[in-house]
């Protein structure tokens, strides 16, 4: 006998008594025989044996009963093996079910403790190393967000992590949800992992948004770069930045503007105020503000953005001058309106509210 079937062997104890004494009363098996199978089959799953060679050996065991039966039970014992084999596969499954569970929930509860730090970091570490991360080592976090939220099963997020993974293989490299958002954690010095993963994430979403936090050293820098990651989501919602990917070192001049919110709004209301007294309101040459400046400062540029000819747009910016006493066109205002501008956009200014 070899070493495998003296591994099943323990597992299929009792099983021929029992078919031999259904096919002699020609009975189907009691509760208590079908929960012992579904234990034995518990335990076998548990153990880390394979369901195809326990199958195997169930037919086996089936085989060497067969020439001890009398004709007549013969008929019999078919089905006795067929409910012998379903209690113990569902006993199987079960163990394998609960086994999945258990996993999930301790790689819900680290990924839960890896973007907030609410763990230990030296245990942290430990159990980071069997989901293939090296918290010694730098790491950057990308989030994506998309028109719908999405969570761990959806088709978008098994399209994308199967994208990445056949690219990249499993070095270093996290991929999961958390709060209806994509994630991707990978190592600092492969920048090509998580711009491959924008890339797969801004096609899965339709056009979502995807945000890239700054590489940070150690267990803490994983929280910090998906704090900065979704900071840049909520500014891009807040200000509306346009994507598809926005990298949190590109956006560091915002919340040192946002920093000291009572200069700022003063800046904004000294220089923007003004503009409330144009016919039609401020919002009007708000928006062509916005518009020159996002358009590098080109006026046909952002007179097509605004569906404006170029003279109607040229005018706007007059009236901008007249009023704010600050021109637009001039290197030396255009520093003060522009900063103005973005911190209207921050704290959400309302020039049309009294």
């Amino acid at each position: 006998m070899n070493d495998e079937h003296r591994a099943t062997d323990e597992y299929l104890e009792g099983s021929a008594d029992l078919l031999r004494e259904a096919c002699v009363t020609g009975r189907r098996f009691t509760r208590l025989e079908l929960d012992a199978r579904r234990d034995a089959g518990e335990r076998a799953a548990e153990a880390g044996i394979g369901l195809r060679a326990l199958v195997r050996d169930h037919l086996a065991l089936a085989r060497d009963i067969q020439p001890q039966l009398p004709v007549r039970e013969l008929p019999y014992l078919l089905g006795a093996l067929q409910q012998a084999v379903d209690a113990f596969a569902e006993g199987y499954e079960r163990a394998q079910q609960q086994a999945v569970r258990q996993q999930e929930a301790a790689r819900r509860e680290f990924i839960d403790d890896l973007l907030y730090g609410g763990s230990d970091l030296g245990r942290l570490a430990e159990r980071a190393e069997r989901f293939g991360l090296r918290l010694s080592q730098a790491h950057a976090v990308a989030v994506a967000q998309g028109p719908e939220p999405y969570g761990d099963g959806y088709s978008t997020v098994r399209s994308v992590e199967a994208a990445v993974l056949s690219r990249f293989g499993n070095r270093s490299i996290l991929l999961t949800t958390k709060e209806g958002r994509l994630i991707c954690v990978a190592s600092g010095d492969q920048p090509e992992v998580l711009a491959y993963f924008a890339k797969q994430a801004y096609a899965a979403t339709d056009g979502g948004l995807v945000a890239i936090g700054r590489t940070h050293q150690g267990a803490g820098g994983v929280v910090h770069s998906y704090e900065e990651a979704l900071n840049a989501l909520d500014l891009a919602r807040r200000i509306a930045l346009e994507g598809p990917v926005l990298y949190a070192a590109d956006l560091l001049v915002y919340p040192v503007l946002g920093r000291d919110r009572q200069a700022m709004a003063d800046l904004v209301d000294t220089v923007l105020g003004p503009l409330k007294q144009a016919r039609g309101g401020a919002r009007p040459l708000i928006d062509t503000l916005h518009a020159y400046f996002d358009a590098g400062c080109v006026a046909t540029d952002a007179a097509r953005q605004l569906s404006l000819s170029v003279r109607a747009f040229t005018y706007r910016l007059e009236r901008i001058h007249k009023l704010t006493g600050a021109d637009p066109g001039d290197p030396r205002h255009r520093y003060t309106l522009q900063t103005a501008v973005i911190g209207a956009r921050l704290l959400d200014w309302q020039p049309n509210k009294q």
